[in-house]
């Protein structure tokens, strides 16, 4: 009888520790969260032609940019189709200290003007379902013009430090829908202080789009559109349309393209692009990025 109960002590003092250990497991799994991926190179640069991308650089990456525009095509074979002379040039320092807020400084030749930045990812997309579908991105810009002696009515134009300020704020939302697609819409203002003419409005609004089509594992066809919403100038001015054509090499990305844009900063090309494809008031141009990571391999955020 004593053995009995014995025997039946042991398999009571068994199946309860069994029970217990698998509700620990259970509720194990249950509390643990699945850890969040992440989609990574929606677009492969922090710019597709003009236009910012979602895109910020990884973390602790300092990105060197050369940005060039040659002049236009409409400009006859005596200026070799725009690569003589009228060209636009732009140098900038971009740099991430963590994995979604990065800033950068850049000087353009073009209206002398010096521009800084800050591109902050609010969202990220994932990779499973019931996730994040889309990323979101904020900007704004500061932009100053250094120009001199610039005249109206034989008065100089700039009289304070002000009036010689512009700002841009964009928000950004883009998916990635598979290795070769991404696509993304873009909602801009831009604010000039101090316009040409008095009835000239000092506000414009934009709504963008930009893409990518990867045909190869290292290129890319990508397009912009910015659409002027409303009308803030009696002069004309067109809609900054660019297609590009990205190669990756490396450590560099080497972007060739298409655009009836002259500026290289937001408040130019947005606003006041004054030529057009339908009269081949286009130009050819290119931007270089190189990209130092100053450390080693990293998880993002």
């Amino acid at each position: 009888m004593k053995k009995i109960h014995s025997t039946v002590l042991i398999l009571l003092s068994f199946t309860s520790s069994f029970f217990a250990q698998s509700t620990d497991d259970l509720l194990k799994m249950v509390d643990e969260k699945p850890k969040k991926e992440y989609v990574t190179a929606t677009f492969k640069t922090t710019r597709l032609v003009n236009l910012h991308t979602v895109e910020v650089l990884s973390k602790r990456s300092l990105d060197f940019r050369i940005s060039h525009r040659f002049g236009d095509f409409n400009s006859g074979a005596y200026n070799a189709w725009g690569v003589d002379g009228g060209a636009n040039i732009r140098l900038a320092l971009e740099y991430c200290h963590g994995s979604r807020l990065m800033f950068g400084v850049g000087r353009t030749s073009g209206k002398k003007i010096a521009d800084g930045f800050l591109k902050y990812r609010l969202l990220k997309q994932t990779t499973k379902d019931g996730g994040m579908p889309v990323s979101v991105t904020l900007y704004t810009g500061i932009y100053h013009t250094f120009m001199q002696n610039v005249l109206i009515d034989g008065v100089n134009k700039y009289q304070t430090i002000s009036d010689r300020l512009s700002f841009c704020h964009q928000i950004m939302i883009a998916r990635k829908f598979n290795s070769r697609f991404s696509l993304q819409l873009t909602g801009a203002m831009v604010h000039v202080n101090l316009v040409d003419k008095i009835n000239d409005k000092n506000d414009c609004f934009i709504a963008g789009a930009v893409t990518r089509f990867k045909f190869t594992k290292r290129q890319a066809i990508t397009l912009e559109y910015g659409y002027r919403i409303n009308k803030y100038s009696k002069d004309k001015y067109y809609d900054s349309f660019g297609v590009g054509w990205d190669v990756e090499t490396g450590g560099h990305v080497f972007q060739l393209h298409l655009t009836n844009s002259f500026g290289l900063t937001e408040d130019q090309y947005f606003m006041y692009t004054n030529t057009s494809w339908d009269n081949w008031g286009i130009r050819l141009g290119f931007n270089i990025s190189r990209v130092f990571s100053l450390q080693g391999k990293h998880k993002e955020d």
